[in-house]
């Protein structure tokens, strides 16, 4: 299945990389091949040994060389506590839990949790926090400054945040599986 990812990323030329879905839609087309689970799999794998890098909720074929996203498609990250030094780093793929509060850039609190599961990786959240929550530890406390284009983008996310609007997190990592 890795095999069939790299020649689909390839195939669709994108300089960013390709999302899961275009590499599953791609494969369907192409092999008739709609396992999900097993493209997931293959995904991890090859960011895993280096085969693929993976950029946000986007993938490219390592040898194919470096893509440097502009400003405006990167999370600002600023770690406030590390966790466990021993523990393992969050990675696409990984069933998380963490807390939160989400502040728009005046202050403005719009959402918060004590607990939230998801997928790191997976498209379950915005792709600021696919992007900013990798290589968290169990315990670790981050910032994360989220551009509009890797948040809610153009449109927002009525009723609380408005069009354009650049999100701030305070995450702390509660657990890795």
């Amino acid at each position: 299945v890795l095999d069939k990812a790299v020649a689909a990323i390839r195939a669709l030329k994108s300089h960013k990389g390709s999302s899961r879905q275009a590499i599953a839609k791609f494969l369907k087309e192409e092999y008739g091949s709609d396992n999900a689970a097993a493209l997931r799999t293959a995904l991890k794998k090859g960011a895993a040994n280096g085969t693929l890098l993976q950029t946000g909720q986007s993938f490219r074929v390592a040898q194919d060389g470096e893509y440097e996203a502009p400003a405006d498609e990167t999370v600002r990250v600023r770690d406030v506590a590390i966790g466990d030094e021993d523990g393992r780093r969050a990675e696409a793929g990984d069933s998380v839990v963490v807390s939160y509060v989400g502040t728009l850039s005046d202050g403005t609190r719009f959402d918060s949790a004590k607990s939230f599961p998801f997928t790191l990786g997976a498209g379950d959240v915005i792709k600021g926090w696919d992007q900013g929550l990798l290589g968290m530890r169990v315990g670790g406390k981050r910032q994360l400054v989220v551009p509009s284009k890797l948040g809610y983008g153009k449109k927002g996310c009525k009723p609380d945040i408005p069009p354009d609007a650049e999100l701030r997190f305070n995450v702390k990592m509660k657990g890795i599986e």
